[in-house]
Order: C-alpha cells, then sequence, then structure tokens
C-alpha cells in the first residue's frame, strides 16, 4: 500500500475554467447554463459551466448532443487568448510556493511542495492559500488534492468540485478510498471498465481483490498499473520540464469539402499556426504529419521525417504540400477535417551551413514580421 510519510503533492483544477472566464467578463451569464465551444453541426463542448452539467453537458461532447440535453443552454465561442491571460496569473501564483510545477493543461497542474513547509507551512496549508489568493487574485475558483502522490492527488481534487479542498490522508484512503468507482483510474477505458464489471469489480477495493498474476495475464503492463493504483502507489515525479511532444493545428468543417484545392488552403493555415508556435516555444520539428478525416469518419494520416529540424513555415509547408498533394492524387474524398503537426522536436540549431541560403534567411526574416502580426491581431490577421 503506498505509504502516508509526506502529504506533499498537490493537484490544482480550475472550476469550469473557460465558462468561468466567460462569466467574469460577462456578469449576465452568472448561473446560466453556459457551453463555450463551436457551434454548427460539428461543433465541440470545450467547457460546461455547472449549470449546464446538470443536464447531462459535459467537455468533448458534441455540441448539437449537449443542446438537446440542454436546448436553453447560451453558446459563446472560446477565447483561447483571453483564457491564457487568467492560466498566467494562476500559474504565477503556483511559483511562488515551488519551482516543482507541471502544467497539465493551462488550468490544471500539479505542484510538489517537498522541502518548502519551513517557509510556506504544512501542504494542506499551502493547499487552502493558494485557493484563497487565485480567488482574490483572479475572481475564479479552482479544486486542490493534497496527497502523498500525483494519482491521489488528482483524484482528490475531484471528489469536492467545485472549489474544493480535499486532503487525502491516511484515515481518508482506508474509509474512502476503496469505495471510489475504479473508473477514477487513469487509462481506464470503456471496454475495460465492462471487462471489469463483468466479473464484478466496480469499486477500487473490488480491484484489490485481484491479484497481479490475474491482472498482467489479462491487461499486460497496464494491469501491473492497476493493480499499483487500486494501492495509491504511483511513483511518478512532478516533472516542471514537462513539455508537449508534438505541436499540431487541425480543422473541422460545418460541411465537407470535396475540392481538395481548398482543403489545401485550410492545411496552409494550419501548418502557418503550427510553424508560429514551434518559433514562439523555441523548438524545431524533425517530423511533419497531415491528419484528414473523411465524412464518414474514417481517419488517415501520412508523416514524413526532414533531413534536419526546422521552425520554418516554408520547410514545414513543403513537407505537407508534399504528403497532402500524394494523398489528394491518389485517393481524395470529401474532407471533414484537416490538420497538421510536428515532432520530433529539438531545441538546438544544429549544424552550421559553410553557405547559408540567402533566401531562406529572407523567409526568416518574414515569418518574423508575420510572427508579430500573428501575436498582435490573431490568427487571421493575415489570412
Amino acid at each position: 500500500m503506498v505509504e502516508f510519510k509526506s502529504l506533499s503533492i498537490l493537484h490544482v483544477d480550475m472550476d469550469a475554467f473557460f465558462a468561468a472566464v466567460e462569466v467574469l467578463d460577462n456578469p449576465d451569464l452568472a448561473g446560466k447554463p453556459l457551453l463555450v465551444g463551436g457551434m454548427g453541426k460539428r461543433g465541440v463542448v470545450s467547457t460546461a459551466s455547472y449549470e449546464a452539467r446538470k443536464f447531462g453537458c459535459h467537455s468533448a461532447q458534441p455540441m448539437s448532443v449537449a443542446l438537446r440535453k440542454c436546448p436553453d443552454a447560451i453558446v459563446v465561442p472560446p477565447r483561447g487568448e483571453r483564457y491564457r491571460e487568467f492560466s498566467e496569473q494562476v500559474f504565477k501564483i503556483f511559483s511562488d510556493y515551488t519551482p516543482l510545477v507541471e502544467p497539465i493543461s493551462v488550468d490544471e497542474a500539479f505542484l510538489d511542495l517537498h522541502g518548502t513547509e519551513r517557509l510556506f507551512g504544512t501542504a494542506p496549508q499551502v493547499a487552502a492559500e493558494i485557493k484563497k489568493r487565485i480567488h482574490q487574485e483572479t475572481r475564479l475558483t479552482g479544486s486542490v488534492g493534497v496527497a502523498p502522490n500525483k494519482f491521489l492527488a488528482k483524484l482528490s481534487s475531484d471528489l469536492e468540485k467545485p472549489d474544493g479542498l480535499t486532503i487525502m490522508d491516511e484515515a481518508m484512503f482506508e474509509t474512502v478510498f476503496p469505495k471510489l468507482p475504479i473508473s477514477k483510474i487513469w487509462g481506464l477505458g470503456r471496454s475495460t471498465l465492462k471487462h471489469f464489471e463483468g466479473v464484478g469489480v466496480r469499486t477500487m477495493g473490488d480491484l484489490r481483490k485481484l491479484s497481479k498474476e490475474w491482472l498482467v495475464k489479462r491487461f499486460g503492463v497496464s494491469g501491473e498499473a492497476f493493480y499499483n493504483l487500486c494501492r495509491g502507489i504511483d511513483d511518478r515525479r512532478v516533472t516542471p520540464d514537462h513539455v508537449a511532444k508534438s505541436i499540431g493545428q487541425e480543422q473541422t468543417f460545418h460541411e465537407d469539402i470535396p475540392d481538395p484545392l481548398t482543403v489545401r488552403h485550410y492545411l496552409l493555415g494550419e501548418v502557418e499556426q503550427v510553424g508560429y508556435r514551434l518559433r514562439k516555444n523555441g523548438l524545431k520539428a524533425k517530423k511533419v504529419t497531415v491528419k484528414i478525416r473523411y465524412g464518414d469518419f474514417e481517419t488517415i494520416t501520412r508523416g514524413i521525417t526532414l533531413a534536419r529540424p526546422t521552425d520554418s513555415t516554408h520547410d514545414l509547408w513543403e513537407a505537407a504540400k508534399e504528403l497532402f498533394d500524394h494523398w489528394a492524387d491518389s485517393s481524395f474524398r470529401p474532407v471533414r477535417l484537416i490538420g497538421a503537426t510536428s515532432s520530433q522536436f529539438d531545441d538546438e540549431d544544429g549544424q552550421m551551413e559553410m553557405f547559408p541560403d540567402l533566401s531562406a534567411e529572407k523567409r526568416r526574416l518574414m515569418e518574423k514580421g508575420a510572427d508579430a502580426i500573428l501575436e498582435r491581431f490573431g490568427k487571421n490577421a493575415i489570412r
């Protein structure tokens, strides 16, 4: 079982973050069912306010389904830059207490408070202070879980939402944790959940009754993880240098696009965004992948590895264009979604060229100018 020598890991999860920001900016939305996301037949809910959740609305749900469940819901489009402004304020608060902050998303993070007790007090005290400061400085609320490891901290932060503070100490672990549903375990998908339910396993306590051998035989490496997590065991560290393994951009169309040239134009826009984000984060990518989804939801991906890492929109587009044109020439069908992704990052400049390409230097200067425009006016400013 997990050891409770130190309750030093926090998981902070902002409450209905996007919706809460919208209410701050427009108080008339307060107390009303609110859906942040895209409109149209293929729109998806990014965040549902707690008022909308009472009707069964939730994130990652098709907007059409959410509106059938809650016809009176108010729909607002997401405003990424505005959410990032609040996110930066919240993460600044985190950094005042520890350098060990691992972002999970713009509204969620792990904090490791090992060694900070003499400065700031116990982890529960710091958690309460962080919650108080978030509300004072942003007028938003967040829920916090305090535990000896990441799994229990994240699980705890979800138990008393919204605006909760849950401390998973040894007493709570022994009394509450065994009764929690196994759906709280990371990586336990729908089919695995049905498999467990088929053998009468529904709670953490039920899962503990299964041997490690039985779990590993049926689920492989995941089986060993299930065995450990239902006992509260998780040895993963909080990693502040956590970075995304890829940077991508994609777009879902309201109607299937039957014309390859139109789809190609949209793909160029996605590549421009990817290049901008690479340069903004000081990264270079060695692999480019194009994602295409048809009207029947069949999805294909095609990737290409570059000769050297790049953050140049021109180089990224040359690779993406080659992938797209090869596909369009052989098997084009009306497209529902198009996207581009960069991966295999390198933050080094690589070997210096003896005879630099002057045209490439001109393109780089142009890209810097375009980046400045994008930074100030948004992604549609130069389209």
